[in-house]
């Protein structure tokens, strides 16, 4: 019996293990300028890329398409639409050096009618905007810049196949810790499910808060190099927190506060204003405070 529980204690630290292999340190960045290219997650490989771009051509076709049978989907010469895919046309060029395979991305744009404050990219570059976010936001072109290259960043790095991987991963963990947990002390099963449930439930979270932060750094980087204010990414931050004020503590959320958002862009700002400056031919001292003042797509 006790070598059972040996063993069973064995499968329990080496599904601990798994579930703490994200947390390994990473390969050093490449050292450049701007914000820092780090490898791609090896976790990704867990999932195949072609799975999961069909599957993401097929989601954005099925959602366009219901989107244009109710009428929600903004026509193509609407001059949001055309704006949106005008800012898009100059990030473009600048999303290889996250991941090379941008470059043979079939990149789209669309916008949807509907009040949510939202936007997202799919796999192989596929961008939907709400609405809702640029009225409720009164986004100008940079803030739209970072709200775009935030989304994009997404699928630059491939976050959408990495958490399917880490949450496959988490889930069998889980499973085999709590049958270990349980024989070990004796105790019902659903109790220790629960236990280990939760704590598998805060490490997909903090995952999900690591790309977040990551996803604005990067979004911000390429809409530098392409010409946008990346202090725009602070205003749209603020202005995201006035739409929010009872969003849950950030230790709880999938998303960062708009404070700890801030912050880490402000930390990054030395690293992104000379990029910015460099598009505009001036120098970082040059560059006039950001106003936040609408502006037309150049």
């Amino acid at each position: 019996m006790m070598n059972l529980k040996r063993w069973i204690a064995l499968l329990s630290l080496s599904a601990c293990a798994g579930l703490g292999l994200a947390q390994q340190p990473q390969p050093a960045p490449v050292q450049q300028d701007g914000i820092k290219v780090k490898p791609l997650s090896a976790w990704r490989n867990l999932q195949s890329e072609q799975q999961v771009d069909q599957q993401a051509k097929t989601q954005y076709t099925a959602l366009l398409g219901q989107a244009r049978e109710k009428g929600a989907l903004v026509p193509a010469d609407h001059p949001q639409v055309v704006r949106l895919r005008a800012i898009a046309q100059r990030l473009i060029p600048h999303t290889a050096r996250w991941n090379p395979a941008a470059a043979n991305w079939k990149w789209e744009v669309n916008i949807l009618n509907s009040a949510q404050v939202n936007a997202f990219c799919m796999p192989g570059g596929r961008i939907a905007f709400y609405s809702g976010i640029l009225t409720a936001l009164k986004l100008t072109d940079d803030e739209v810049a970072a709200v775009m290259g935030h989304e994009i960043a997404h699928a630059l790095r491939e976050h959408g196949r990495e958490r399917a991987a880490k949450a496959g991963v988490t889930s069998l963990g889980v499973r085999v810790l709590g049958a270990g947990l349980s024989a070990w002390l004796g105790i019902d099963p659903r109790l220790t499910d629960a236990v280990t449930g939760q704590a598998a439930q805060l490490a997909v979270l903090h995952f999900s808060r690591e790309e977040e932060t990551e996803a604005d750094l990067i979004g911000l980087d390429v809409a530098a190099r392409a010409g946008f204010d990346p202090r725009a990414g602070v205003v749209l931050w603020q202005k995201m927190g006035a739409l929010n004020k009872r969003a849950p503590p950030a230790w709880l959320s999938t998303h960062p506060s708009g404070d700890n958002r801030i912050a880490e862009i402000n930390q990054n700002m030395s690293l992104l204003l000379p990029l910015y400056a460099r598009s505009k031919g001036v120098a970082v001292a040059a560059l006039p405070p950001y106003s936040g003042a609408p502006t037309t797509t150049r």
